[in-house]
């Protein structure tokens, strides 16, 4: 199997070959390159390889497949792509790797840049709360940021309704019972294009929700809180 050596001459060539591309699309679409610079090195260096490797700069964030003796993106994305141009971008405000993005996400995030909750930065929390797997303590600062509105999801009990009048992680925004999905499709659907974070009580059923949500009815911004809100050391409701 063919790989590349970063530090290699040969690397270091097509990076600055792929540096005046990413300047030409900023120009192109009026974009804004993501003001975390080591984000924007790292899909940098993401598409490099992948053109060396490939001969094509494929979108670091999707895996590359060998299709009919060709290789491909799993999801169609060669940089600039289609999804960044005509929704990502537009719509989310940066687009999914995050080398890209709009004047107004570029202003927000140099404007949040020095904020900090307990001692991580917004982009920090960002890819925190971009894990499908959390632990207790990083739903707590993830909420605490909420509260700030430096971030934006929604946290679902996913148990029964009198285990969420029992105790309830506070700020938890809705009650929807796994028993129940059937049911409840509409609301899981509103929620689809939303960053989610989903919650029982020691994190089995709630892991095999997300499994679920994933694969059968294409969810991609589902997280779960992996030891449920048994490892939950924030504020609890109760009542």
């Amino acid at each position: 199997m063919k790989t590349v050596d970063i530090n290699s001459p040969e690397f270091q060539q097509e990076f600055l070959k792929t540096e005046k591309f990413a300047h030409k699309v900023v120009k192109q679409f009026g974009w804004k390159f993501n003001p975390d610079e080591e984000i924007v090195e790292r899909v940098l260096k993401g598409l490099t390889n992948n053109k060396l490797l490939y001969g094509k700069r494929f979108c670091p964030c999707f895996p590359v497949i060998e299709k009919d003796g060709k290789y491909v993106s799993a999801d169609n994305r060669i940089c600039p792509c289609k999804q960044a141009i005509e929704d990502e971008i537009p719509n989310k405000g940066a687009c999914h790797c995050g080398i890209f993005c709009s004047e107004k996400f570029s202003q927000k995030a140099n404007k949040n840049s020095h904020i900090k909750i307990d001692g991580l930065s917004v982009n920090e929390l960002e890819e925190i709360l971009k894990k499908e797997q959390l632990l207790g303590s990083e739903l707590e600062v993830l909420l605490k940021a909420r509260e700030k509105e430096l971030l934006d999801f929604e946290l679902i009990d996913i148990r029964e309704p009198f285990e969420h009048q029992m105790m309830r992680i506070k700020g938890t925004d809705k009650l929807l019972p796994i028993s129940r999905v059937q049911y409840d499709l509409d609301e899981w659907m509103k929620l689809k294009d939303k960053r989610i974070i989903i919650y029982c009580h020691v994190g089995s059923r709630s892991a095999y929700l997300q499994r679920a949500l994933q694969q059968q009815l294409g969810f991609d911004k589902v997280g779960n809180l992996t030891y449920g809100i048994a490892d939950y050391p924030g504020e609890i409701e109760r009542g």
